[in-house]
C-alpha cells in the first residue's frame, strides 16, 4: 500500500477563493469539524496548547461523534482503493484539526500503514472573533504572549 498523506489546517488562515470562500489544500477527503466536534479551545486549562498535545486529543476523542468519526476515516484510508490524501479543517487548526489528524495517524499506524502528517497552521496564533462582531469574517489574530 503507498503511503497516506494527512494534513490539518485551519479555515480561517485559508486564501479565499474569487467567491470569498476558502480554499482548502488539495486531497481526496476534505473533512470540516467545525461543526462536528466541540471546540476545545473553550477549556482554558488547555487553551494555549495545541492538537499535538495528548492532553488535547484526549479532549478531542471525548467529543461526542469524534470516536466514530476516526474510526470512518480510518476506514475510509484502509479501503483497497482508497485515499493518498486526507485533509482535516477546523476554524483555527491548532486543536481539533491537528489533534484528530494526530489520533488519525496513530491508528493508521497501529494498522500498518505509511502515514506522513502535515499541520499546516498548528504554530499560528489563535484567531479570535472581534469583540465588535460576531461573524467570522471579522477576525483578528491574537498576539504571541
Amino acid at each position: 500500500m503507498r503511503p497516506i498523506r494527512l494534513t490539518s489546517f485551519g479555515y480561517l488562515h485559508l486564501p479565499t477563493g474569487p467567491d470569498g470562500s476558502p480554499v482548502p489544500p488539495a486531497a481526496d477527503r476534505i473533512e470540516d469539524v467545525r461543526d462536528r466536534l466541540r471546540d476545545p479551545a473553550a477549556a482554558r486549562d488547555i487553551l494555549d496548547l495545541d492538537g499535538l498535545n495528548p492532553r488535547v486529543q484526549d479532549v478531542v476523542l471525548a467529543t461526542p461523534g469524534a470516536r466514530e468519526l476516526l474510526a470512518n476515516l480510518a476506514d475510509y484510508a484502509d479501503l483497497p482503493a482508497g485515499p493518498s490524501r486526507i485533509a482535516i479543517g477546523c476554524a483555527g487548526g491548532r486543536h481539533r484539526a491537528s489533534g484528530l489528524t494526530e489520533l488519525l495517524a496513530r491508528e493508521l499506524r497501529d494498522r500498518g500503514r505509511e502515514v506522513v502528517v502535515e499541520h499546516l497552521h498548528v504554530h499560528l496564533p489563535r484567531v479570535l472573533k472581534t469583540p465588535a462582531s460576531p461573524s467570522t469574517a471579522n477576525t483578528e489574530q491574537e498576539t504571541a504572549r
